[in-house]
């Protein structure tokens, strides 16, 4: 960063965001991005459970595989250069990439790997279940991961494919972190999380040179990059909480990207100077019976009320902007994900159906849904529609804890909600909208299913588990599309919208990548004209 750069930033981060109409436009190198960060809670890939952290991650550290910004779809080599997978012998062997150094300029080891993998299942802080759904356990990691030389040999206990392992293995706490660096700041034998949560010791394409909570964060580019240096020298993220006020920035040239605007305000931006981005996000929202009602527990009922749902008039009206229609229960935007939407808004044939089946009519049915918009605004909307077929919604408004808290309970009727992903692998969704088997009251498991006591049919959950175990990754994604066509067809729940994300900025930035999920937002390929 020269000299010039380096003043201009200075006064970015100096001059108060309210006096911002004294500062210059952005300097060409440095990409000024507005943004609610007030969910960390931690930066240590052990511990990293919020969506900015995420961020974090992906830009400053690798993984042996990862999604990456040339396309977010594709799982590729990050570390790794090449590996092989045995899957009846549950190992997968990785062969590290010669030459990659940590930001701290220590060459990247496969004692590095093994270190990050044992801290994090050691650690066992929140998102460790990732890592430890493969079977390791502080006492046998030493055995599950070994290395030999420059490669690496990953074993797992259970019967699973080999792209799930992979898809594991390029989640957020599979980070590699610097082995030296990090047991140089250890303190009472913590595994460097203190220090980590305030500093990072990663490879990645940026270095996270300033994280002030509810700040600030400043990435500088990693010139010594494998994959190359990033076109900016510099990536300053500042906390805005108010949306109206990253707009103003926005317009004003103080920030290239504001992150968090209303539809309405990306609405009113000037055509002139300005790009939207739209990004489908991996959140799939849906409507849901409790099958422990018994007037609910009626397949015609279920059938019917897809065709209840004004999908694209509330897609292009209530919604436009944060959600798109969207039926099946994997996101669009990863591998696997069915696209088909099937179902259209058609109360003539939902009440014919209701008819055919001898439903009796009309019903009222209690309607949990969170007390905020755009949720109140659409389940008017469908309380309305669903009237015409005589079934009448009494909408029940709540805080988010406290809805999820009675769905957790099974003491719902019916209830608005969304699901997203923990990690990028169809089996994240298929086991909570497609497996469930056990569904006594006792077995409590964090799935749709289960919370909304549908049993399942067997041949559902053994296809489910057979998707799990398949070795090939294209044989495995049709199975993946087949049980979504029969979840749209046959489940008690009925998934409506994907979420989307809008974003303003400068219409002389180019290469900004966001991908379904946070774990997919890269700056690397960022450019200024």
């Amino acid at each position: 960063m020269n000299q010039f750069t380096r003043n201009v930033v200075a006064a970015l981060l100096a001059v108060p965001l309210l006096a911002s109409s004294a500062l210059a436009d952005t300097p060409p190198n440095v990409l000024v991005v507005a943004q609610n960060i007030d969910d960390i809670v931690a930066i240590d890939p052990a511990q990293a459970y919020e969506f900015t952290s995420s961020e974090i991650m992906a830009n400053v550290y690798d993984r042996l595989v990862q999604y990456e910004a040339e396309d977010t779809t594709l799982l590729v080599g990050g570390l790794a250069e090449s590996w092989e997978t045995d899957p009846e012998n549950k190992t997968i062997t990785f062969t590290l990439r010669d030459g990659v150094s940590f930001h701290s300029g220590n060459p990247v080891r496969a004692e590095d790997v093994i270190f990050s993998f044992s801290r994090v299942v050691t650690l066992a802080k929140n998102p460790a279940f990732i890592l430890t759904q493969l079977g390791w356990t502080p006492e046998n990691i030493g055995e599950m991961i070994t290395a030999d030389g420059n490669t690496i040999t990953i074993r797992y206990a259970g019967d699973y494919s080999p792209n799930f392992v992979l898809n594991v293995l390029a989640a957020r706490p599979a980070s590699i972190v610097d082995r030296e660096l990090v047991m140089e700041n250890e303190t009472d034998g913590d595994l460097g999380n203190a220090w980590l949560n305030q500093n990072t010791a990663g490879s990645g394409a940026f270095t996270l040179d300033a994280y002030r909570p509810s700040e600030l964060l400043r990435f500088a580019a990693n010139a010594d990059y494998y994959r190359g240096a990033p076109a900016m020298d510099s990536i300053i993220v500042r906390h805005v909480a108010e949306a109206a006020t990253q707009q103003l920035l926005l317009q004003q040239g103080d920030v290239d990207i504001a992150r968090n605007m209303t539809p309405e305000q990306i609405a009113s931006l000037p055509d002139e100077g300005f790009e939207v981005g739209t990004y489908k996000q991996a959140t799939v929202h849906f409507i849901s019976y409790n099958l422990k009602v018994p007037e609910l527990n009626n397949p015609a009922l279920w059938e019917a009320s897809r065709y209840l749902i004004d999908y694209d008039g509330l897609a292009d009206t209530l919604l436009l902007g944060q959600m798109e229609k969207h039926q099946a229960f994997w996101p669009a935007g990863f591998p696997g994900a069915l696209e088909e939407t099937p179902f259209s808004y058609d109360p003539e044939r939902a009440i014919q159906i209701l008819e055919d089946a001898d439903v009796e009519l009309p019903i009222t049915v209690e309607l949990d849904v969170f007390n905020f918009a755009p949720f109140t605004d659409v389940a008017q909307s469908i309380q309305a529609s669903f009237a015409e077929a005589g079934i009448n919604f009494e909408i029940t408004p709540g805080t988010t804890a406290g809805i999820i808290t009675k769905y957790r309970a099974r003491e719902h009727e019916a209830i608005m909600l969304y699901w997203g992903p923990d990690f990028n692998d169809p089996h994240s969704n298929a086991k909570a909208f497609a497996y469930n088997a056990d569904n006594s009251d006792e077995a409590y498991i964090s799935t749709t299913t289960w919370r909304n006591a549908w049993e399942v049919p067997e041949e559902m959950n053994e296809r489910t588990m057979a998707a799990l175990t398949e070795a090939d990754p294209e044989v495995r994604n049709e199975m993946y599309l087949d049980l979504q066509r029969d979840v749209q067809q046959t489940a008690p729940f009925f998934i409506m919208f994907q979420g989307t994300l809008q974003i303003g900025m400068a219409d002389n930035v180019e290469g900004y990548v966001h991908g379904a999920s946070s774990d997919l937002v890269f700056y690397r390929l960022v450019e200024k004209d």
